[in-house]
């Protein structure tokens, strides 16, 4: 007994080292719980804002291994919608850590994946958030970025035809209204978008109350600016400077005005290049400065186009055809279009007046109309006439068939006072030819 009663304090000082190690053990599990439930908070937290991959696992979780179940769950709705859950699994936690300290480990409650509080209507999804930051009209960007912002054109950034910018461009709108064909220029390089660039009061208008003050009529310049748009590029000083130089050479203003309609071209060259022109119509066929400025009026592309068909049907006419000098210049002056026209037709006409209908040089001189005619009407009339016995052209001989009135009579006129026959027999023979 009293070995027994000497060994109670032992048993009292046991009971209570007994009693503070539970104590202890229960704030040791008190805490542990409060350490992991708020690192569990601030793990639910980072995930909303980090992660948006992963998918919400339904399973059990371990105390001791929060960070490694937490990468499998998605969060799928905002931070708000998730408060119940931390909620929900604080106070099971709490409640579980009570049951006792003993236990190293233990279950806890399902996270619910269904039965979370939806989200309100207004709030967007974490992912459609992030996603429109850049978006955001309150976000401050960069000078680059603002700069960077392209604003859509009032007019179309590209299109193949003019008709598109008809209704959005006023000079395009005038241009129409004064007959300028759209389609033919919008088929050359470059024309359209010089077009789109200029300014019918400063560019446009300019230029078309000028040709209207040196005599061109209304009528025409939808025409002058369809063939040449390029004149609405030109200087007014240059312009002037031209028109001036053609009446310094004794053209009238009737005639420059008259030019200027039929030769778009014209007030494009520069004044050095058509005193050049003049110079050499008047050299090569050695004519008057009278008969010189008759050709050119009467055919102003002459002192447009390129010189070289005009040597070369010179040449043809000397060498190949045989004509005289003087028989050259009777020819241009009568029909100045002998010096442009296709070198092939020339030829051809020539071959059949000289050597098929027996026509001789000077009777072609006299009649030099015959080599501007179409072929295929001198063809079909000389053989109408050969076929009648009536085809005869020389003068000192009856029955005598003038060249010029052969090739320049109408159908009708030709039969009745020429052939002596009637339409319906020439139209006959055509259809045997």
């Amino acid at each position: 007994m009293g070995r027994l009663g000497a060994d109670l304090p032992s048993m009292s000082t046991i009971t209570m080292s007994s009693a503070c190690a539970q104590l202890c053990l229960r704030c040791r599990g008190f805490l542990s719980s409060m350490n992991s439930s708020r690192l569990y908070y601030v793990q639910i937290q980072h995930s909303v804002r980090k992660d948006k991959s992963t998918k919400i696992g339904e399973g059990l979780l371990s105390r001791g291994n929060h960070t490694a179940a937490q990468t499998r769950l998605s969060w799928k709705r905002p931070t708000s919608c998730y408060f119940g859950i931390t909620a929900k699994y604080l106070t099971t936690e709490t409640e579980e850590s009570k049951l006792g300290t003993d236990i190293a480990e233990y279950k806890p409650a399902l996270l619910p994946t269904v039965d979370v509080s939806p989200c309100p209507p207004n709030l967007i999804p974490p992912e459609d958030l992030d996603a429109n930051d850049h978006c955001s009209a309150l976000e401050e960007i960069s000078d680059e970025e603002a700069a960077a912002i392209s604003i859509p054109p009032s007019i179309p950034p590209s299109s193949v035809s003019l008709r598109d910018y008809v209704d959005k461009s006023e000079t395009l709108t005038k241009l129409v209204q004064l007959g300028v064909s759209l389609w033919k220029l919008e088929q050359r390089p470059n024309v359209g978008s010089m077009l789109l660039r200029l300014d019918f009061n400063r560019d446009v208008a300019p230029r078309l109350l000028f040709l209207k003050e040196i005599g061109v009529e209304d009528s025409r310049l939808g025409y002058i600016i369809s063939h040449n748009p390029f004149i609405l590029s030109e200087s007014l000083e240059n312009l002037q400077a031209r028109v001036n130089y053609l009446k310094s050479r004794k053209f009238s203003s009737e005639t420059v005005a008259s030019m200027v309609s039929r030769a778009p071209y014209l007030l494009n060259f520069s004044v050095k290049r058509l005193d050049n022109r003049l110079g050499f119509y008047q050299q090569q066929l050695k004519l008057s400065a009278s008969n010189t400025r008759n050709i050119v009026a009467r055919l102003p592309r002459l002192l447009c186009g390129s010189l070289e068909p005009v040597k070369e049907n010179l040449k043809v006419c000397k060498i190949e055809l045989g004509f005289k000098e003087n028989e050259i210049q009777h020819i241009v002056i009568a029909v100045p279009k002998v010096l442009t026209t296709n070198k092939k037709k020339l030829t051809q006409i020539f071959d059949f007046l000289h050597n098929t209908m027996k026509v001789p040089h000077h009777l072609i001189t006299k009649f030099p109309q015959v080599l501007n005619t179409k072929f295929l009407r001198l063809k079909e009339r000389h053989l109408f006439l050969q076929y009648l016995g009536k085809a005869q052209y020389e003068p000192n001989l009856p029955s005598y068939i003038s060249l010029d009135r052969l090739v320049s009579l109408p159908d009708e006129v030709f039969c009745t006072e020429l052939a002596l026959a009637t339409l319906e027999d020439f139209y006959l023979f055509q259809k045997t030819l």
